[in-house]
């Protein structure tokens, strides 16, 4: 389903380790936060925090963890890699745009998941990367 995105019909949010300002831009042609895929050809971003947090816990690398208010510049779409495969319907309300994410604000007071649920699902990430490459469309 194709969307029409404004800043006034809904909060976008994307979630990394990328330390980024306000104006900034989130381009495709960057490798993903979470594989050793090749560079993308889409952006990721989702209208819910906790979906935010999990991109900003989940993403690769040792820098802080953080978590943007962003504002789509082109047309966007459901994302497939969440919505026809894991969760039909799109209830994490995930999201991706081939054109840039322009950084609006960081959102500065979130509270992660524990340690527990965030271990039970790095283990789950890596038995799903074991059994074949982790392919992002």
């Amino acid at each position: 389903m194709s969307h029409v995105a404004t800043v006034f019909a809904q909060s976008f949010f994307h979630g990394t380790r990328a330390d980024l300002k306000p104006g900034d831009l989130i381009a495709v042609g960057y490798p993903s936060n979470f594989t050793e895929a090749q560079p993308l050809s889409w952006v990721y971003f989702t209208a819910t925090l906790d979906a935010a947090i999990w991109g900003a816990e989940l993403a690769a690398g040792d820098a802080g963890e953080r978590i943007y208010v962003v504002e789509p510049t082109g047309p966007i779409v459901d994302d497939p890699n969440v919505t026809d495969k894991k969760f039909p319907g799109n209830p994490t309300r995930s999201f991706r745009s081939r054109a840039p994410l322009r950084i609006l604000a960081e959102v500065v007071s979130w509270r992660g998941h524990s340690p527990e649920v965030l271990s039970r699902m790095r283990e789950s990430i890596a038995r799903a990367g074991a059994d074949g490459p982790g392919i992002i469309d």
